[in-house]
């Protein structure tokens, strides 16, 4: 397998799943958000995606407003990539999750490129008691929760964002994203280079075993659309698997607390405070591989 030249780190910044009863560290109203990311990238964070939260509750939020506290002040101290979710938070529309991507016309917004059962119940399991009311239902209702993603949706978010010179990180989270993401290549609606998140680890999608990451990462069934692309995964957040291992020698890599907030505490008791000490670590994974 050929080495790639270099590997793009990204970081998400705060996320959609965790909650802020989760750790004391997630990032939460603008200032935080803003902070985090400028440390991420000065330990060498090539793109940052980014989400935002209410900063009295810490739910997530796509109001155009909140973003406008703290894109400018990240775009002002660092020269990464912004990327900017249009998956949003559960439960939100479509009008919602894409209002702050036509607003920004960022380089990069993020697209999931298929609808599946998405769990994420479990991560509330040892809070004994939450900080927020909306927490506890906002993880619960995800037993009985499917995230839309339909080929409409797509077909709408990649249309209005792409008319905009916006490109997309692709986040698919099973197989069969991969197979819908070559279907919109083939009828032109989105052109090469590819950049495919590859999600593993969420309840409802595709798990973290070795030979999963190296069979979605060879890039099939991208492959006849040409070799220009790149691809990218992260851990899920229910993914125990360290970045070693998820790091193959020609791919790019994605940490911060959305992928790696109950990691630490389950491995050595310590909450991970993502995104400043991860980068160093891929870092130094990059050059090992």
């Amino acid at each position: 397998m050929k080495r790639a030249e270099k590997v793009n780190i990204s970081c998400a910044i705060t996320g959609s799943i965790h909650t802020p009863s989760m750790s004391p560290h997630l990032p939460v109203t603008p200032a935080e958000i803003a902070d985090s990311a400028i440390e991420a990238a000065e330990a060498g964070a090539a793109i940052l995606h980014l989400h935002a939260r209410s900063p009295e509750t810490g739910r997530p939020t796509q109001d155009p407003e909140v973003y406008k506290q703290f894109l400018p002040v990240i775009k002002q101290r660092c020269d990464a990539i912004l990327n900017i979710t249009t998956g949003g938070g559960l439960g939100m529309t479509l009008d919602e999750r894409l209002a702050t991507a036509k607003w920004a016309q960022p380089e990069i917004a993020s697209m999931n490129m298929g609808s599946f059962n998405f769990n994420i119940s479990g991560a509330g399991g040892r809070i004994v008691s939450f900080k927020n009311e909306w927490e506890k239902p906002y993880l619960e209702i995800t037993k009985d929760f499917i995230l839309s993603n339909t080929f409409t949706q797509i077909e709408r978010g990649a249309t209005e964002l792409g008319a905009l010179g916006t490109r997309f990180e692709f986040e698919c989270y099973d197989v069969g994203h991969l197979y819908n993401l070559a279907h919109f290549a083939d009828r032109k609606l989105i052109e090469p280079p590819f950049f495919v998140q590859c999600i593993f680890g969420i309840l409802g999608g595709i798990g973290p075993d070795p030979d999963n990451l190296m069979r979605r990462t060879r890039g099939q069934p991208l492959s006849r659309q040409g070799p220009t692309r790149a691809l990218q995964r992260r851990t899920g957040a229910q993914d125990p698997a360290h970045p070693r291992r998820t790091l193959p020698r020609d791919r790019h890599t994605r940490r911060g607390p959305r992928d790696a907030t109950d990691q630490g505490r389950r491995q050595n008791g310590v909450l991970s405070r993502e995104p400043p000490r991860c980068r160093p670590i891929c870092r130094r994974i990059a050059r090992l591989r």
